[in-house]
């Protein structure tokens, strides 16, 4: 599996932990649904591709504004859960996502 493709398993996860957690949703609402298409859409057409570091640590910034910030809080909501709902994944990013 490419870079690319775990880096969106991971941002769903990520969401989907989020989503579950404060909105009360099994599935994921109508405004995660759109985060997450709008995120596996800028990793689709990431510039750096199998290169791509965390996109915190990116000098491009290819979020919107109300997007990036929405995605930032959900990965700093969702980061330590992810241990306990998905500890492979979060390893395995951890590891390989530097």
């Amino acid at each position: 599996m490419s870079r690319i493709e775990q880096e969106k398993q991971v941002v769903t996860a990520m969401i989907g932990v989020y989503c579950r957690k404060k909105h009360k949703s099994r599935t994921l609402c109508p405004d995660c649904e759109v985060l997450n298409a709008y995120a596996r859409k800028r990793l689709s057409c990431c510039k750096y591709g199998e290169n791509k570091s965390f996109c915190s640590a990116c000098k491009t910034h290819c979020y919107a504004p109300q997007h990036k910030d929405k995605i930032k809080e959900v990965m700093r909501f969702s980061g330590p859960w992810m241990l306990l709902y998905h500890p492979i994944m979060a390893i395995k990013h951890l590891l390989t996502t530097h």
